[in-house]
């Protein structure tokens, strides 16, 4: 009998565990998730989700779990079971639910690089705090006076530097617009000047971090980035300890009408979280913008007609301000510029600068009789969404006039050379059919994302790609110099920098 106590002893916590788990099987059995593959252990179906693929395309992972799962499925991503969602109603929904159902959650190794207050992992009032501070100094009226003059000079500075028939990156010359644009916006530093170059060459190490595999040992990329970030947090530092000593010995400079003299005579932000909103600012402003410039310049050689009615358009602007005397762009100008818009947003819907955004479910939630369960990572694919059939006729293809209101009676076809891109045949003749209305998915065109979380620096991106592609268009023509791509990875990149040739109009 003494040796069986042991056991009775242990009975109850024997019964108790079985219980447990009996209640936990019976709460997994009342989920009915999406249909799906968890892939591996841990790393789950992470490395296929990131294989590199054509950013015109959803790639090969997605187009085959769609096929077989449909438009949402449970995944293994991250490290975390995940819902993944080319569904358009249900992108809209995670979006417009943010901090009551769902709420920002990227991988660790994101906040690592980016800093712990970067806007992009922040969530609840911090992150609206942040936002607010956005923008404030990216408002309408300081678009209107102040922004759209330092776009155009900056767009200036980069073209007028392009030689006859010279070949170049466009990419690198896009990129060299956007940093300069966002460095003496953000710190008031001149384009040229040594610090700004060496600002940019740690920047540009810092990028190639951000966006490798988070392997923090010697000699990787993640590892080099956080070396650059410590640079450049120490170069921003400096900088504010310069303004602070000017403001109170009371030497301000007028000319230093920049974020970071906003932030310090306007917020009550401590001193690392102003580092990491000007890194992340610095970040969003300069990548993002960069890659779309490029995108519409890869795009539009393959639809010359789309190039034709641009130039249409900016030189009835041009005609109207030599007219008037006037040499500055104003307002009233960009608001002329209707198609530019047309082929801004096909630019961003077909390339989809970003391609999917990171959420996690804070509480249960039933969609289309699916459960996604507390905790769980949920990923909203925007370029699924772009590029459905369902939603935009013949999607893979570059048709700006899907923008206007009603669409066009035909698709333009004419020659060209990206003729998987653009509305081309070989022989130029035009082709019969019919596109979407834009007044239909355009509540589901989401490039600057949605809902409490919509970019902050939209309406400045857009003011970005307008001006350039305006004195673009009526100084230069341009081809593809050599076979290049957009491509997934998931950030989007040329591989080669989209060479071009240009010769001046």
């Amino acid at each position: 009998m003494p040796d069986s106590e042991p056991i009775f002893l242990l009975l109850p916590s024997i019964l108790s565990l079985i219980l447990f788990f009996i209640l936990i099987k019976r709460k997994q059995r009342r989920y009915n998730l999406p249909p799906g593959n968890m892939g591996w252990p841990f790393l789950g179906e992470t490395i296929g989700y990131l294989r590199p693929y054509s950013a015109t395309s959803v790639g090969e992972f997605m187009h085959q779990h769609i096929s077989r799962y449909g438009n949402i499925y449970k995944s293994n991503l991250f490290g975390e079971k995940t819902i993944v969602s080319a569904d358009a109603g249900l992108n809209k929904f995670i979006l417009q639910n943010e901090g009551r159902l769902f709420e920002c959650s990227y991988p660790r190794s994101i906040g690592g690089i980016l800093g712990k207050w970067s806007m992009l992992v922040l969530v609840g009032d911090m992150h609206r705090d942040m936002r607010i501070i956005s923008l404030n100094f990216l408002s309408n009226a300081r678009l209107r006076t102040h922004l759209l003059r330092e776009v155009e000079k900056h767009t200036l500075l980069v073209l007028n530097t392009w030689k006859e028939k010279c070949i170049f990156s466009a990419q690198d010359e896009a990129k060299k617009f956007t940093f300069n644009l966002m460095a003496k916006n953000i710190m008031s530093m001149d384009p040229g000047h040594p610090e700004t170059e060496q600002l940019k060459k740690e920047y540009v190490t810092f990028m190639k971090g951000v966006v490798s595999a988070p392997l923090n040992l010697p000699g990787t990329a993640y590892r080099k980035a956080l070396q650059s970030r410590s640079t450049i947090l120490k170069f921003i530092e400096k900088k504010m300890e310069v303004r602070i000593r000017k403001m109170k010995e009371g030497k301000e400079n007028s000319e230093e009408d920049d974020l970071l003299e906003w932030v310090l005579k306007h917020s009550n932000l401590s001193t690392e979280q102003i580092l990491d909103l000007i890194l992340s600012l610095l970040f969003a402003g300069h990548e993002t913008s960069s890659v779309a410039i490029t995108l519409a310049i890869y795009f539009l050689p393959g639809c010359p007609l789309a190039i034709q009615q641009l130039r249409e358009e900016h030189l009835e602007i041009a005609r109207a301000k030599n007219q008037s005397g006037e040499t500055e762009l104003n307002w009233d100008d960009y608001k002329k510029m209707e198609f530019t818009q047309c082929v801004i947003n096909e630019t961003l819907r077909l390339g989809n600068v970003v391609r999917f955004l990171h959420r996690k479910a804070l509480k249960d939630v039933r969609y289309k009789g699916y459960d996604i369960p507390c905790g769980w990572k949920v990923l909203p694919v925007i370029a699924a969404v772009h590029l459905d059939p369902c939603l935009f006729d013949h999607p893979q293809l570059f048709n700006p006039w899907r923008w206007q209101c009603g669409g066009v009676p035909a698709f333009p076809f004419s020659g060209g050379s990206i003729t998987v891109h653009s509305y081309t045949q070989n022989n130029g003749s035009r082709g019969a059919g019919t596109t979407t209305s834009s007044a239909s998915s355009s509540n589901y065109f989401m490039p600057f994302g949605g809902g409490p979380r919509l970019c902050a620096g939209t309406e400045l991106a857009k003011l970005e790609m307008a001006v350039f592609i305006h004195h673009l268009v009526l100084n230069y023509q341009w081809e593809l110099a050599d076979t290049d791509e957009a491509f997934a990875f998931p950030f989007v990149d040329f591989p080669k920098g989209l060479p071009i040739r240009v010769f001046k109009s």
